[in-house]
């Protein structure tokens, strides 16, 4: 990216901000993560104006370990993408490791990295929560470090308050730089913007809010947000790019809401609850797009879909008229 500046003569990129696809993870028949159409996925997203979000929730991240999350990273930036269009998710329960992964993803020169609450333990306080990312923050003891704070309490429970942002905010202006609101709650969502986003953000401060849909692109953009970091970004990545290239162009009285409609249409293929998950509907749809079968694989605890699975979501993807362009695989 382009107007970097420099702190403590190190380079700090410009914030990432747009349309991210928390990369979803193909996996071998021995389940180990196959790098090779990992690199082509997110070569293809780049092309379509993605951003990548490696390591989360949509890329089975929980269910691989530390070493095969920084091995593909490495791979990744060792087949030339640029590390400031990557923010990898390095949030677990030990702070070693999420300290590990974060640590990694900064001597990348990677764009941030989004960082789940530490999870398994439940109804844990505020000041142990702050004491956590203070405790990674000052651990990985680096000026290019940019945490988006990864807020999703259908997954993890846990979640990230207001007034938590606000200390930590207080505390590390430059490292704590936005978060994603995966609630589907758009209320809870125009709660951070109206207390934390600027009107205008500069490139390098403020707190940056992301979507974790693009069922609320639209109303991320028209009122201080920065983007989406959405799964269907997998699959569907040049229409929400288009929505949020528009939504950050036109004025407020611009109505905008058939795009955002068409893209809900897709989102709700895949959120369809005939399937066995969202993730694996996904994987099923770059699966047949592109022609390669082994795509269709997750690692347990999830599992693909059935035959018949796989053919209603052909049916209902036909129907609302999706595409991959580019996608096939050679």
């Amino acid at each position: 990216m382009s107007d970097n500046s420099t702190i403590d003569g190190l380079v700090i990129s410009k914030r990432i901000r747009g349309v991210l696809a928390p990369v979803v993870t193909p996996f071998r028949a021995n389940l180990s993560p196959d790098r090779e159409r990992f690199i082509r996925h997110c070569r293809w997203l780049l092309s379509q104006n993605s951003g990548l979000a490696p390591f989360g929730t949509t890329s089975e991240a929980n269910s691989m370990s530390t070493d095969e999350r920084i091995s593909l990273l490495d791979a990744l930036v060792a087949a030339g993408i640029d590390p400031s269009r990557i923010m990898p998710g390095t949030g677990c329960c030990s702070i070693s490791e999420t300290v590990a992964l974060t640590a990694h993803a900064v001597k990348h020169d990677c764009a941030g990295v989004l960082m789940l609450p530490p999870f398994y333990y439940k109804n844990v306080s505020e000041e142990g929560l702050y004491r956590y990312f203070s405790e990674v923050v000052q651990r990985v003891g680096d000026a290019r470090l940019r945490i988006y704070l990864y807020h999703i309490p259908p997954v993890a429970i846990v979640g990230i308050t207001p007034r938590l942002v606000e200390r930590l905010l207080k505390a590390y202006p430059s490292a704590i730089a936005g978060m994603k609101d995966s609630s589907g709650d758009w209320n809870n969502t125009k709660t951070f913007l109206d207390a934390f986003a600027e009107t205008a953000p500069s490139a390098q401060t403020g707190f940056d809010v992301f979507v974790g849909s693009e069922t609320f692109l639209l109303a991320n953009m028209r009122n201080g947000g920065v983007g989406t970091i959405s799964a269907t970004a997998n699959v569907n990545p040049a229409a929400i790019y288009e929505l949020y290239t528009v939504a950050s162009a036109v004025s407020a009285d611009v109505d905008l809401e058939p795009q955002q409609t068409r893209l809900n249409v897709v989102r709700e293929v895949f959120s369809n609850t005939k399937f066995p998950s969202m993730i694996a509907a996904l994987k099923q749809a770059i699966a047949i797009y592109a022609n390669d079968p082994e795509w269709a694989r997750v690692r347990p605890p999830l599992v693909e879909l059935t035959t018949a699975q796989a053919k209603l979501l052909a049916a209902e993807l036909e129907a609302a008229g999706f595409a991959m362009n580019g996608i096939r695989r050679d």
